[in-house]
């Protein structure tokens, strides 16, 4: 058995309602990424922000900060990485070098994607884009070698707005099923389950959040220095529109940092 947690940074959408090109303008970003957190034993990791955040909401040099009072709903409530204090942050990330957590993500730009929309509109006159169908595509390659080895996988995805996509995300997955298991011509037998949460429920999805934060602060800002803090964490970065080398893009390990320098 084996418990995922996932989340996104950045959005899926690419224009507005007229139709219009949103990428790269205030409130949009030029990344989508999808990231999980593989946990064993996530109820250790999760009453551990717990007391960490007990432990903050008491301590003098940040209780009376803004994003710490109960009524902002912010880091009293959860913790969420662009809301959280610098020092929130540095604590936060120390606790979560402390446990046995692996962090996959996949990497998508945004233009990339529009181009495809485009051509596919040169084609098929009647086709439109929908951010969802970005989104499930990211959960069939996140997933897309993550589950055949155990006879049990529970997925736990950050809520996303008011729609049930249950089913949606539990047929992308299953799709990941199928392809691995046909592409290594033996079917895949694991059972999932598919459990949407607020972050404010699972502390798991905290903790993604903070990951996915620190990679989306490369590709947006070309800052490194928090995703190179917790790279040891790290299993698996994938690249997909970065094919200056290879068409499948570019994959970042352990072994193949991703920094700054990586981009470039």
């Amino acid at each position: 058995m084996a418990n995922y947690f996932v989340d996104e940074a950045g959005d899926s959408t690419l224009f507005d309602d007229r139709g219009r090109v949103l990428i790269g303008t205030p409130g949009c970003t030029r990344f989508f990424i999808l990231g999980c957190l593989e946990i064993q034993i996530p109820q250790k990791l999760e009453q551990d922000l717990q007391t960490l955040r007990t432990q903050l909401a008491q301590d003098p040099y940040v209780k009376r900060a803004a994003s710490m009072q109960p009524e902002a709903k912010k880091t009293a409530l959860a913790f969420h990485a662009t809301d959280d204090l610098p020092e929130v942050r540095r604590e936060v990330y120390a606790l979560l070098m402390e446990h046995p957590i692996r962090f996959f993500a996949v990497v998508r730009n945004k233009d990339k994607v529009l181009d495809y929309v485009r051509q596919r509109n040169q084609i098929e006159a009647t086709y439109r884009y929908h951010p969802n169908e970005l989104y499930d595509y990211m959960v069939r390659r996140l997933f897309k070698t993550r589950l055949h080895k155990e006879k049990h996988y529970t997925i736990y995805f950050a809520r996303r707005g008011q729609s049930d996509r249950t089913a949606a995300l539990r047929a992308a997955l299953t799709t990941a099923q199928q392809n691995f298991g046909a592409q290594w011509g033996k079917p895949v037998e694991a059972t999932l389950e598919v459990i949407p949460a607020a972050s404010k429920e699972r502390g798991a999805l905290q903790a993604v959040d903070y990951f996915l934060w620190a990679t989306q602060h490369l590709f947006e800002m070309g800052d490194d220095r928090f995703l190179v803090f917790i790279w040891d964490k790290v299993r698996l970065i994938h690249d997909l529109d970065d094919t200056r080398t290879a068409q499948y893009g570019v994959y970042y390990t352990r072994k193949k940092p991703l920094d700054r320098a990586a981009l470039r």
